[in-house]
């Protein structure tokens, strides 16, 4: 007999006494099966501290055929708390560690970034070595993650519709650049952090609530910064000192792309970034079309300062995997990159970039949901959030969901009450869906969507 986790029968109880909405508790069954796979590890219990040795080695003993990190148990991000927003799905996706695969797509991105950067070491105009961090909890805290980086309070990314917390005071890294602070306090003037990233976002085939990022930086010599102490601000943009950090950044990047992409045109546009100052993006031209592959810029002063390197000036840059994964590997649809299914696999070897090759075209089935949402009664304000919807379908029918678009919206000019009506098209990568079990599908969602305050229409 195999006990279920005290996490599933914590899980049961709350949505027993209403303290979660029905459709975290709707795919509970997912995680019983995770248990069942992981029957040979102790019971998990309710804990934001790293895994323990003997959860790390358990994990990793079945690692061989389904691979999974030391931080792939749920429990640890289902948390009992207010605040925590993150559906079983996605406790189902930590710890998969698809870019330490060696010959994953994403593994062999990562594998060429760091190749590149290591190249530089031995490089007589640049003999900068990376330290590689490519293992990090992915719980992180709101300073990390947010403050340290500069980034507002009131910024819409803090905000639980953008991201998913575990406590009021941590969560799911949203980015990469959430353990910049913590090495750059450690000593560290160069480094590349990869690692899986998590984001509530629009459901299609370029968008998935997990993806990863590669975090890029470099501190310069100070003697090569001796010019720079004392400028106020607008001093330091047009300093010497300055432009050769930027100077620096675009050669290493354009670098970088021509490593990846060949020798490719290249452009460079301003951007804006609260934690870099100047900023920039990165496009190419690829397959007659520009495309922008990073973000970058020089580290703003404030964040050395917070990072007690306020001594030191340099760069830094933030990337996709994804993204270059589907550019370069030619893969048309973002949730290919977690199957299982060996038709994928079996493509990709280690160190090779080559085209995919579609296996499979099943068709879609699509299905329309209308409704009212819930108005504020004193401002008559719309107060629905799209991403809980999409949050909702996903951790119901899970990657099932090809595509969320939205296809009518009103307001009703007597009532002032507001309807949306979205097409979610299913579709399978593996097999082809029947109605049968579609409409199934859809009748939980429409169930489930009533615990957002929605009246179905």
């Amino acid at each position: 007999k195999i006990e279920l986790p005290t996490m599933i029968l914590q899980l049961a109880s709350r949505r027993a006494a209403g303290q979660i909405t029905p459709y975290l508790s709707s795919t509970v069954s997912q995680l019983r099966c995770n248990h069942l796979l992981r029957c040979s590890s102790s019971a998990a219990t309710f804990s934001t501290t790293k895994p323990t040795a003997s959860q790390a080695s358990t994990t990793n003993s079945s690692s061989q055929n389904n691979p999974l990190g030391k931080y792939a148990v749920p429990s640890r991000y289902l948390q009992p708390h207010p605040n925590n927003n993150i559906t079983p799905h996605i406790a189902s996706l930590v710890g998969r560690d698809l870019h330490l695969r060696p010959s994953h797509p994403i593994g062999i991105i990562r594998s060429k970034i760091q190749e590149y950067f290591a190249s530089l070491s031995n490089s007589t105009k640049d003999n900068t070595t990376y330290e590689i961090f490519d293992a990090e909890d992915p719980i992180v805290t709101a300073q990390q993650c947010f403050d340290d980086l500069l980034i507002p309070p009131d910024h819409p990314g803090r905000a639980p519709s953008d991201t998913y917390y575990v406590t009021d005071t941590s969560l799911l890294r949203t980015h990469t650049s959430a353990h910049q602070s913590q090495h750059l306090r450690s000593g560290v003037d160069a480094f590349l952090c990869c690692g899986d990233v998590y984001r509530r976002d629009e459901i299609d085939a370029t968008h998935y609530p997990a993806f990863h990022q590669m975090e890029g930086v470099k501190l310069m010599s100070t003697e090569s910064m001796i010019g720079a102490d004392g400028l106020s601000d607008e001093q330091w943009l047009q300093s010497p000192e300055c432009q050769l950090i930027e100077a620096d950044l675009k050669a290493t990047l354009e670098g970088l792309m021509d490593h990846l992409f060949g020798p490719t045109e290249k452009r460079w546009n301003e951007d804006f970034f609260p934690f870099t100052q100047p900023s920039f993006e990165l496009e190419i031209y690829h397959n007659n079309e520009w495309m922008e592959v990073l973000g970058c810029g020089v580290i703003h002063e404030q964040v050395l300062d917070l990072s007690n390197r306020s001594d030191r000036r340099g760069w830094a840059f933030g990337l996709g995997l994804e993204r270059l994964a589907m550019i370069l590997f030619k893969i048309p649809d973002i949730r290919l990159f977690w199957t299982e299914d060996e038709r994928f696999h079996r493509q990709f070897k280690e160190g090779k970039i080559v085209e995919f090759q579609p296996y499979s075209k099943f068709p879609p089935v699509f299905k329309d949901i209308a409704f009212w949402t819930d108005d504020d009664k004193v401002t008559n304000k719309d107060d629905f959030v799209e991403n809980d919807f999409f949050d909702l379908v996903r951790s119901t029918a899970g990657d099932l969901v090809e595509k969320i678009e939205l296809i009518d919206s009103f307001t009703h000019p007597k009532t002032g009450r507001s309807s949306r009506c979205y097409r979610i098209s299913y579709r399978s990568m593996d097999r082809n869906l029947t109605n049968e079990e579609i409409d199934e599908l859809q009748f939980k969602v429409r169930d489930e969507t009533a615990t957002l305050g929605c009246e179905l229409r």
